[in-house]
């Protein structure tokens, strides 16, 4: 019978500074060649994890394994492990063969093996015949696949990536993010990557992990974290979404009918929320969950409110249309531009309604 080990698992890990806790019992497994994303703002503790996995800080407690072996006490340069920096950190004064088997010379592998090793290597990037080229030759975009290059000639156990997309421009950051994503595959390495971006984490992951003041509060595919988050934190926090405050007038089970505070009555649907009656709430609506219609519908449908349209922004294949009720309440609407609603205006009526089930509900926070 095969026995699992995973590349890397962290167990009940901690790590304090003074009395401040950056991590705060954080347990994970990451499976071998998978894509592992740390999502989170600035501050939520995941570059100091990083840190920990990569040696450079030592944990205050717990364990963190990798290959089932032991990390506690091992230096940084005799663990399986490589890491991307957000600034790459390629050395200005080496041609690109230099810096890729930069590390190869200071483990004392054979000049001929390095060039070797290093053509290779450069060329399962994508960068064949560049060696003798100097770092200030290179776009951008080719400099991330160097310092990707640079890590993966040591044949790591796991890749660990700091936000190295930060310093690049819109356009190139998503070109990379396919870039990194095909290089993950083509290594079949695991990959840990650290962003505040939820859009890097959404398209590039096998699964999330969503982090808040040093702790995961959602663990996922990047489908389950978007479309089902446990908490109100991962709802705000990964892609868009309207947020309502209501009190629950009363629960029939998975269905609740919940009151705004300006009496508006909305319903929803939400089996798992623990909701009692009486309970102030927090209700999350993505706006592609939102329709938009210029007549009421129904009568007797739940969920539609008149409202008049205060702004429309053009998003390429999508509009952003922002409706505000006549109790001053605005909602964010995604809506596609074949929807037919090409002299939608400023000041518009027009009628929102979304169905009870695409709700996600939480306790109001305090």
């Amino acid at each position: 019978m095969t026995t699992y080990t995973p590349d890397l698992s962290c167990v009940d890990l901690v790590k304090d500074f003074d009395s401040f806790r950056a991590v705060d019992h954080v347990s994970f497994e990451v499976p071998q060649g998978s894509f592992f994303s740390i999502l989170g703002p600035s501050g939520c503790g995941k570059t100091t994890l990083l840190r920990m996995i990569a040696g450079f800080q030592s944990p205050t407690s717990g364990d963190l394994r990798i290959k089932g072996r032991s990390m506690i006490g091992v230096p940084p340069n005799k663990r399986p492990v490589s890491m991307v920096f957000q600034h790459l950190a390629l050395f200005p004064t080496m041609n690109i063969g230099d810096n890729v088997g930069f590390g190869l010379r200071q483990r004392g592998v054979p000049k001929s093996e390095i060039t070797r090793r290093v053509e290779d290597i450069l060329a399962r990037v994508g960068l064949p015949g560049v060696a003798q080229r100097r770092v200030d030759q290179l776009s951008g975009g080719q400099k991330q696949r160097v310092a990707i290059a640079r890590c993966m000639v040591l044949e790591p156990d796991v890749l660990l990536l700091d936000e190295p997309l930060g310093a690049l421009d819109l356009k190139l950051r998503e070109h990379m993010k396919i870039e990194l994503k095909a290089l993950q595959a083509e290594f079949n390495t695991t990959f840990v990557y650290i962003t505040h971006d939820q859009s890097e984490a959404l398209v590039m992951s096998d699964n999330i992990a969503v982090m808040n003041h040093g702790r995961f509060e959602q663990v996922g595919p990047p489908q389950e974290v978007y479309h089902d988050p446990h908490t109100a934190f991962v709802a705000g926090f990964v892609g868009e979404a309207n947020k309502i405050a209501a009190t629950v007038a009363a629960v029939n089970g998975p269905h609740l009918t919940l009151r705004t505070e300006a009496g508006t009555e909305l319903k929803a649907t939400a089996p798992a929320s623990g909701l009692q009656s009486g309970q102030r709430a927090q209700v999350f609506l993505r706006p592609e969950a939102i329709g938009l219609s210029m007549t009421p519908g129904d009568a007797g449908e739940d969920n539609v409110s008149q409202g008049t349209v205060t702004a429309v922004l053009f998003n390429g294949a999508n509009s952003s249309v922002t409706v505000e009720d006549a109790s001053g309440h605005a909602l964010s609407v995604a809506l596609p531009q074949t929807g037919g609603f090409a002299d939608l205006r400023r000041g518009s009526t027009v009628y929102t309604r979304w169905h009870p089930d695409k709700a996600r509900l939480y306790a109001a926070e305090g």
